[in-house]
């Protein structure tokens, strides 16, 4: 990765309505959760700020003439809720020694593991992903912060960043893979006749209950339905985490901003939304991210957050299904482990050795784990008789 250049300077913003939305586009390509719109929607819903410890830093990158050819959704943190790769463990080890783990700088989609570009540069400017990230630097040690960590960034930046000496972390999560179906039942036929049977029975248990099922898009999904799908929300999290992240104004302004990108899988019993599935768009990816109910029905959730999703993309010709973090069981169902990246640098030497160690030993234990989960494949080899 070059080093920054002299003819690239880089800010700060503590909003993100400072920066030109077709500008930050302009670099951050096709992946919904680094858009202008859903990290406004974040911003002006009060979901990132105060409320929840996210606060907006975005760093933007001008050439000599002012032109922006990088941006970075940044935020300054005093906690690591919501970011899905975990460094707790660092930061209590940093603590008992007598050190300031937090501030830190995460680079990011708050509250969403999704994988994708996180130094987002304009592509006629191949200089500046290493200038970006020679500045975050810089600003790390200007905000008195003690390390950055770019979470779920693309495997290029990874490698990049590797080179350029930051510390290389990976994990995994589990996507579904469009073979061009032509239909569901086209899928299942991959897979061996015990698995196939198990879905068909999955969703004949879910339907059975007196559930209709539609996929809901942009303007489709009116206010009401919204706060329904908030109520959903909180279900879910009150449950498992106890606290909610997202505000519940944002998810009318994240459909107002992204439109048909978002995709909201709904079931119903007699007219009532009951349950609902929420998905973004991108490129050539349906990226599944929160759910929620109202109702104990079998089988629900992996209707509506996995086999509704694949529907969905057989019908449209999306590329592939990505259905949020964890989740072995979702292997049964055709999702499959990947690996994902993050990178992070360190200030403190004994810290930054400490972390590293770790890492060294991490990295072979996870593709080691991964490919101990590749053998629980549901789909058949090329020699196996159906």
């Amino acid at each position: 990765m070059p080093d920054a250049s002299p003819e690239y300077t880089l800010s700060l913003h503590p909003r993100i309505a400072e920066i030109d939305p077709a500008d930050w586009d302009g670099c951050a390509g096709g992946n919904p959760f680094v858009s202008h719109a859903f990290l406004s929607a974040l911003e002006d819903s009060g979901s990132t700020g105060e409320r929840t410890g996210w606060y907006p830093q975005h760093a933007v990158l001008r050439d000599a003439a002012g032109l922006l050819v990088g941006c970075a959704p940044c935020y300054a943190k005093a906690n690591s809720y919501g970011e899905y790769v975990f460094d707790h463990g660092w930061a209590n080890a940093y603590e008992r020694a007598g050190g300031s783990y937090y501030p830190k700088l995460q680079v990011a989609a708050p509250f969403s593991p999704v994988p994708g570009p996180r130094l987002l540069t304009r592509p006629d400017h191949p200089h500046a992903l290493g200038a970006l990230a020679a500045g975050l630097r810089q600003a790390m040690a200007a905000q008195k912060c003690s390390s950055i960590h770019i979470t779920f960034c693309t495997r290029p930046e990874w490698d990049a960043l590797g080179e350029a000496g930051w510390l290389q972390r990976i994990g995994t999560q589990f996507h579904w893979t469009n073979e061009g179906f032509a239909s569901f039942d086209d899928f299942l036929a991959k897979m061996s006749s015990r698995k196939r049977k198990q879905i068909k029975r999955e969703r004949r248990d879910a339907a059975a209950q007196g559930l209709n099922f539609r996929a809901l898009q942009g303007a489709e999904i009116t206010p009401a339905i919204w706060r329904r799908f908030h109520d959903f929300y909180r279900n879910t999290t009150d449950r498992k985490w106890g606290s909610a992240y997202l505000h519940g104004r944002f998810w009318g302004l994240l459909g107002e901003r992204l439109g048909e990108r978002v995709v909201l899988m709904l079931a119903e019993r007699d007219g009532e939304a009951v349950a609902g599935a929420l998905n973004l768009w991108g490129e050539d990816a349906l990226y599944g991210r929160n759910w929620g109910s109202t109702v104990e029905v079998p089988f629900l959730h992996f209707e509506l957050c996995y086999y509704q999703a694949i529907d969905f993309a057989i019908a449209h010709g999306i590329s592939r299904v990505e259905a949020g973090a964890q989740g072995e069981h979702k292997i049964q169902r055709g999702y499959l482990p990947v690996e994902t990246y993050s990178a992070h640098w360190i200030d403190h030497r004994g810290l930054r050795h400490a972390v590293a160690d770790f890492l060294e030993q991490e990295r072979p234990a996870m593709r080691a784990q991964m490919a101990e989960l590749a053998t629980l494949s549901p789909f058949k080899q090329d020699d196996t008789c159906d």
